[in-house]
């Protein structure tokens, strides 16, 4: 019989190490989707590459995106641990690569190698938790890593402008590499050994497909508003995420080891638990990325000082994480939790959705605190759930699915939230005179304008924003509506490499779930 993965997990003592490696790991890659952000101007001076400057942060995204499903079955074949390590260094070796690069063309590839290794770390980082802790504890420290990624969110910009303006763009790469050399010789030393999964033959087709379908996404998404949404580049990479998602089926059903097991597809709980993923990430990227722009633009602050408001948000994010890992643990309500933070992520937005140029500081920071804490509850429980639903031999394409679903609802959320703000903005300022330097389609040039007319575009920027996100209300809602049909594993087997059982130790359905009261 073909051996399956069970890795063995580490000594108590072990675990600590291993947490903590993984832990400065995912931070690392998920500082790297946004640190370049405010540093962007400063590369396209020096590089001379303002034309195609984004493709900076739209290759990372789209390699690491495009990769992920491929990571997490290779992880599921041949060790998470190898392959782990193996993802570590890539990224790394492409830090350095991003930080001595000559020219525009040298970053933007540089950036794709280290999207590739940065998508692997973080899907195996999720895998291996699985391999590490026992079903029911997963979720307490499956916490940690989705407040890291808050916490990303916030401080990466914020470290891009400090490196940019006090040392050299180059170090918001470079600063990679000593802290990713501890976080391999840690967790070369405390991983559990990595034990092959069944042999089989790699399902390229299957991984071609799926890169096919990630890519045609994030373009679209990235580039959608830049090009025009109605343009035949768009169009046409629409049809094609299409065609390739009508193909994905039929492509996997006849691999003999697919990247995305057809069983795992028709899993009520992977599919609604990824979309829910998809529709949560959206809301929290037009939370986290375009929050700091109101701050800046509307409030006069200094993206220093917009971090520093956006404290209040981060630390109902960290507070609420770990609460529902907890609550995850002892209770067993998955989907208590999960219907608890949507809904009050729901509020908060609606919350955000009446803000405006002279909304009090007091007031914002309670709107942050309670999306905050809304956004917490969501993610990890997501993946929880998820794990607890299949055998250990899939978990890796099982995270791989749902941090595949997430990364394109973080892409879709800030393009489409994109789109909304600037519509509206232009639609109420397109009368105000361009005379001075003003440009409608730039809320930055705002400051140009006359002092009498300043204040109205100020308002017409706030409006759009708070609008922005009333549209965006309906994507959690649709959350809420998942989650109530939503039927997790009450309680998984007690040990990281067994089967899925209910918490009488009645085997899992065939499914992989287990209904819950």
């Amino acid at each position: 019989m073909p051996k399956t993965q069970q890795s063995p997990s580490p000594r108590s003592g072990g675990v600590a190490a291993a947490m903590s490696a993984l832990v400065l790991a995912v931070l690392l890659a998920a500082l790297d989707q946004t640190i370049v952000s405010t540093a962007l101007p400063r590369m396209a001076e020096d590089l001379n590459g303002f034309d195609d400057i984004a493709w900076v942060s739209a290759a990372y995204l789209l390699a690491s995106t495009a990769v992920t499903p491929l990571w997490g079955k290779l992880g599921d074949m041949f060790g998470r641990k190898r392959l782990y390590l193996a993802s570590t260094s890539i990224f790394l070796s492409a830090s350095v690569a991003c930080g001595l690069a000559r020219n525009l063309p040298e970053l933007i590839g540089a950036r794709v190698l280290q999207g590739v290794g940065g998508g692997g770390m973080i899907v195996l980082t999720f895998a291996l938790v699985g391999d590490i802790v026992a079903p029911s504890e997963r979720g307490r420290y499956q916490g940690m890593f989705g407040s890291v990624y808050g916490v990303a969110s916030i401080v990466g910009p914020l470290l891009g402008g400090v490196f940019t303006d006090q040392l050299s763009w180059r170090w918001a790469f470079l600063v990679n590499l000593p802290f990713g050399i501890v976080a391999l010789a840690i967790a070369a030393r405390s991983l559990p050994a990595a034990a092959r999964g069944a042999k089989a033959r790699i399902d390229y087709l299957g991984a071609t497909v799926l890169a096919a379908i990630a890519t045609g996404l994030v373009l679209v998404t990235s580039f959608g508003g830049r090009w025009g949404w109605g343009s035949p580049g768009i169009v046409g990479l629409t049809v094609a995420v299409v065609v390739f998602a009508v193909l994905l089926a039929p492509v996997e059903r006849r691999a003999a080891a697919p990247v995305l097991p057809p069983a795992m597809l028709g899993s009520r709980t992977v599919v609604f638990s990824s979309l829910i993923g998809f529709f949560a990430n959206a809301a929290m990227f037009a939370v986290l990325v375009y929050l700091p722009t109101y701050l800046q633009i509307v409030r006069g602050v200094s993206a220093t000082l917009s971090g520093i408001s956006m404290l209040p948000l981060v630390a109902g994010l960290v507070v609420s994480q770990s609460l529902a890992g907890r609550w995850a643990a002892h209770v067993e309500r998955l989907r208590t939790i999960l219907l608890a933070g949507l809904a009050v992520n729901l509020a908060g937005l609606l919350l955000l959705g009446t803000i405006g140029a002279a909304t009090g500081t007091l007031v914002l920071s309670v709107y942050f605190l309670i999306t905050g804490i809304g956004i917490g509850m969501v993610p990890m429980v997501v993946l929880t759930t998820v794990q607890n639903s299949v055998p250990a031999a899939d978990l890796g394409a099982a995270s791989a699915v749902v941090t595949f679903a997430r990364s394109i609802g973080a892409a879709f959320g800030v393009a489409v939230f994109g789109t909304l703000l600037n519509t509206g903005f232009v639609g109420r300022t397109h009368a105000l005179p361009t005379a001075g330097g003003f440009d409608a389609g730039r809320p930055d040039t705002i400051g140009q304008l006359p002092a009498a007319l300043r204040d109205t575009a100020l308002d017409a920027f706030a409006h759009a924003t708070a609008m922005g996100y009333l549209w965006m209300a309906p994507a959690l809602a649709a959350g809420i509506v998942l989650a109530l049909f939503l039927r997790p594993a009450r309680k998984a087997g007690g040990t990281a490499g067994a089967p899925t059982t209910a918490a009488d130790g009645v085997p899992a359905t065939a499914e992989g779930t287990v209904t819950a009261a």
